[in-house]
């Protein structure tokens, strides 16, 4: 198994080509070592001058290494495991080899020479056997729209029998001028994507990895829900879980971005449909999650709120756009999540000054009562409820309409009457794999004139997204008013 790395020096350049081998933390020089659990990695250059340098990274797999301590009762024993293309073909195995071997590079470090791991370099990736049954049309869609320049070559099953037809392995050429941890994070990924399997143990830290490598140019990338799926080897549960946390990180609906995703064979990418449509028309608008944060702010501007707080905040999709009106002279979003609320900070600091210095991002778990809370002019739980368990709704209850008891309260929630319009999704099934339930606007409007009648606040109800005749719309909102308040406007009129 082999995959070798070229890098030219850009005309004008004061620095060799042979500077690879600071970004590699490998010396052009001597050839290394390094023994995996599979077999032994090898790095050498079979090319190192100052206009060109190569480097080479050589595996020689044993296959008995993969399948020691298996007993034969074991799914994995068998012939197969003996005699198979993993010597040969570029999958999963060269991924974790790129990682421990060039694993500096691969997170973009570089001690001695820091600037060069920012500067985007011209490089050639060649690769002599890559698994790919989609041909090279799936090469060139997974990654032609990262910027490289894609030459994938079909490999004959027998050289000797031209008659019998390619096989489903591809030559693959990528040239392209980018930052090499790019580069090393577009193999990692994608080598396993296009031969559909790994060869190890998948757990929830594989979805990790993914969002890891994938961070920057994964969301955006035009096959994602195909490449998430074939990552993660079609695990249903990792797949939904993996899909929702893109969803948020491009301020999506896991709907949107294929989570209620079907089992997929052997397809290719760009052969799926993933969304489902709701409009008789058929005419695809603006995503949910746009339209549930518009809902929300309309029923804020309805309020005359100038002091919010959004509870269950996330990475901040809605802190953002709230930033924007200067009419909302405080903004507050609280999470119990650390992860999240570092996200959320990083985005809001981007923002422009004078809309930065009005959001506060801040921890705290909605079930406990904090008293900093109080007084605000409304708070939001936007898609919120759902996901905390019966027995701590009540807690959360208390701490929002009883302890902080803000002028208004916006709640959203799915509408689970909905998900019948959801292809692929099972009857009874939720939406994403951490919803603790999902009501119907009977049950909801229960819950929410319950909740009203017990902390003082009127309650109206407003459908978010386009409403089918039967089912009504995908998201359910509900808009509460402390009746005091009420009280108090009607007493300010007279």
């Amino acid at each position: 198994m082999l995959v070798t790395i070229s890098c030219t020096r850009p005309v004008g350049a004061a620095w060799p080509a042979t500077d690879l081998g600071y970004l590699l933390h490998k010396n052009p020089s001597r050839r290394q070592t390094f023994e995996q659990s599979y077999g032994v990695a090898h790095v050498l250059y079979p090319e190192a001058s100052d206009e060109r340098c190569t480097a080479a990274l050589l595996l020689e797999i044993d296959p008995v290494r993969l399948v020691r301590g298996k007993s034969k009762g074991t799914p994995d024993f068998s012939l197969g495991q003996y005699v198979n293309d993993r010597p040969y073909a570029a999958s999963s195995l060269l991924s974790v080899a790129i990682s421990t071997v060039f694993g500096t590079a691969l997170h973009g470090r570089c001690a001695q020479r820091p600037e060069l791991a920012g500067t985007a370099l011209d490089l050639r990736i060649e690769l002599p056997a890559v698994p790919c049954k989609g041909g090279p049309e799936s090469a060139e869609r997974v990654f032609a729209p990262l910027g490289w320049t894609v030459a994938a070559t079909p490999l004959p099953l027998d050289p000797a029998f031209p008659e019998w037809g390619d096989s489903h392995y591809v030559r693959l050429e990528l040239t392209g001028t980018l930052r090499l941890a790019e580069a090393l994070t577009h193999l990692y990924v994608l080598l396993p994507v296009l031969d559909g399997s790994k060869h190890y143990w998948l757990d929830t830290a594989e979805i990790d990895k993914l969002l890891r490598f994938g961070e920057g140019w994964l969301t955006a990338h035009p096959e994602r829900e195909w490449i998430t799926r074939r990552y993660l080897t079609r695990r249903h549960t990792l797949v939904r879980t993996a899909l929702a946390r893109l969803a948020e990180l491009d301020d999506q609906d896991p709907e949107e971005l294929g989570a209620l995703e079907h089992d997929f064979d052997d397809e290719e990418p760009g052969t799926e449909t993933t969304v489902p449509q709701a409009v008789e028309s058929g005419e695809r608008g603006p995503s949910l999650a746009v339209l549930r944060r518009a809902a929300v702010y309309r029923a804020l501007l309805a309020a005359g709120a100038s002091r919010v707080l959004d509870l269950g905040c996330g990475q901040g999709a809605l802190l953002l756009e709230l930033a924007a009106d200067r009419a909302l002279t405080e903004i507050v979003g609280v999470d119990v999540s650390m992860r999240e609320l570092k996200i959320a900070a990083r985005r809001v600091r981007r923002l422009p000054e004078w809309q930065a210095r009005r959001v506060t991002v801040r921890q705290g778990a909605l079930t406990y009562t904090d008293a900093s809370l109080r007084g605000y002019d409304a708070a939001v739980l936007l898609e919120v409820i759902e996901h905390v368990d019966d027995t701590r709704l009540k807690a959360l209850e208390q701490a929002v309409f009883g302890a902080a008891a803000p002028g208004a309260v916006v709640v959203t929630t799915p509408n689970s009457e909905f998900n019948v319009r959801y292809d692929g999704l099972d009857a009874g099934a939720f939406r994403h794999s951490d919803h603790r339930f999902e009501w119907t606007r009977a049950e909801f409007a229960d819950w929410a004139h319950r909740v009203g009648a017990t902390h003082g606040y009127a309650v109206r109800f407003e459908p978010v997204g386009p409403e089918d005749a039967e089912v009504g719309a995908s998201t359910q909102m509900a808009v509460f008013t402390r009746k005091n308040n009420d009280d108090d406007a009607a007493k300010g009129a007279a």
